[in-house]
């Protein structure tokens, strides 16, 4: 998916900049970047890969190289970012966390319109230059951003450093969230709220959907009021977000315990007690196993020192691998034991297929899985949150298509908790990876934990309820 981390201050921002942008490093693992303006020094930037390192091991022998009061940085779950344009709205450079589904289309009409692109990724247009191309097509940065709105189909949160000030652009439909953080003598803006508070900055507001707003040292100026109509991901609470995090002031791990809670306070199972699933399925098992009132042991524990970060290899090889030897299982806790496993998603079912069996080779009893999120049926059109290529990567459409013959039948039925349909396929997975049981979480109670209206919140993924 991708975050990014903006700062503007009455000091040198390196600093701020730096391990601000760190603090997103959760959200990708490809491509990370920065850029800084000062009057002497004019813009510079530099960008690295992260595939088989750490944002901070990359940059922090470089911050020197870095002057200025002002700068933007991206942890890139795409294209190398930040992309810097010399045009008639000035000098800028840019930063997006963005999914362009028509990219080919506008690839076509920027050219025909004699455009050219000069980065290329892997062979590829980088999308964050084809988003730079739409703005200066504009007479100012307003006319060029509500452009990007109207043509990309997806989603396109932004920043965009220019030599008097950083602009902040949100989605158009709120897709993707924007924090503002506020201090003596600077602001910052970020797409994960966890990266303010060691820096000394306070919540100030949210970047509303469609919203455009321009960011000095001391003040905040808006270009652009923020729409009515919103719909960020619901996701973000389940999967993407660190727990510290909030989005229009809904804390992460508040939501993913009250969903837990919910959800534990129903369930009749019986259990000797309740574990999390490192990281995000966590929040979810302490909320459910105060719910249903039974203990909470930790019976596997994530290895940190080698695997900090919850995105995995776009190989699947090397996926069913990393989902193996990430978590290590407890056989002392495990040992003749009747446990409910809290997990955040199943969207291929990688991290299942040796994990259930590892815990019966390790003395499990029963093993009974409970997902804070409803089955994934619909691939997500909007932003990128996983490495899927096909709707056929979900382990939904795979058994909907052994079922039905064809992947793309009676979508609405399999999302349904009240058809047989749904009870078939959530039984075929259970049996699939051998748990005594399984149940996913609803729509309604995600919602309910999330608490904001639902007509506000994206839930395409659970039930193809939202459109271009």
């Amino acid at each position: 998916m991708g975050g990014f981390f903006g700062t503007i201050a009455k000091e040198e921002c390196i600093n701020d900049l730096f391990y601000g942008t760190d603090y997103n490093s959760h959200m990708g693992t490809k491509r990370g970047g920065l850029a800084t303006y000062s009057r002497e020094a004019g813009f510079r930037r530099s960008i690295h890969n992260l595939e088989s390192d750490y944002f901070r091991s990359k940059f922090e022998d470089e911050l020197d190289k870095f002057p200025g009061k002002s700068g933007i940085g991206v942890i890139s779950d795409t294209d190398p970012q930040p992309i810097i344009i010399n045009s008639h709205l000035g000098k800028f450079a840019i930063v997006t966390v963005a999914r362009v589904a028509n990219m080919a289309e506008l690839e076509k009409e920027l050219l025909d319109s004699n455009m050219h692109f000069s980065e290329l990724s892997s062979g590829k247009t980088n999308q964050t230059e084809l988003i730079a191309l739409l703005i200066i097509q504009g007479r100012t940065f307003r006319e060029g951003i509500e452009n990007v709105y109207s043509k990309v189909k997806g989603s396109c949160s932004m920043l965009i450093l220019t030599e008097d000030g950083i602009i902040a652009a949100r989605d158009r439909l709120g897709r993707t969230p924007i924090v503002i953080g506020r201090k003596d003598g600077a602001y910052a803006v970020t797409s994960e709220s966890c990266s303010l508070p060691n820096l000394g900055y306070e919540i100030e507001g949210y970047v509303g959907p469609g919203e455009i707003v321009r960011l000095f040292p001391d003040r905040i100026e808006q270009i652009k009021a923020p729409e009515k109509e919103m719909q960020i991901c619901s996701f973000l609470w389940v999967y993407y977000g660190f727990p510290t995090s909030s989005y229009e002031g809904r804390n992460v791990e508040q939501v993913r315990f009250s969903s837990g809670y919910r959800m534990g306070k129903g369930d009749t199972s019986d259990a000797d007690f309740v574990c999390g699933i490192p990281d995000s399925g966590i929040g979810q098992g302490l909320g459910y196993a105060e719910g249903k009132g039974i203990p909470y042991h930790r019976a596997i524990t994530k290895y940190t020192p080698t695997w900090p970060r919850s995105f995995t290899p776009s190989n699947q090889e090397r996926r069913s691998l990393v989902a193996k030897m990430k978590l290590i299982p407890n056989r002392a806790m495990l040992q003749g034991k009747k446990i409910i496993f809290c997990d955040d998603s199943i969207v291929r079912g990688t991290q299942l297929k040796d994990n259930v069996k590892v815990l019966y080779d390790y003395g499990a009893k029963e093993v009974h899985m409970r997902i804070g999120c409803p089955p994934l049926v619909y691939g997500c059109p909007f932003i990128g949150f996983s490495a899927s290529k096909t709707d056929m990567e979900l382990i939904t459409r795979r058994i909907i298509k052994e079922f039905e013959g064809d992947a793309d039948r009676n979508l609405d039925k399999y999302s349904d908790p009240s058809t047989p349909e749904y009870k078939r396929m959530v039984d075929r997975i259970a049996e699939m990876f051998g748990m005594t049981s399984l149940k996913f979480n609803t729509i309604e109670t995600l919602v309910e934990a999330i608490g904001l209206p639902r007509c506000q919140l994206c839930t395409h993924c659970f039930d193809g309820s939202s459109r271009f």
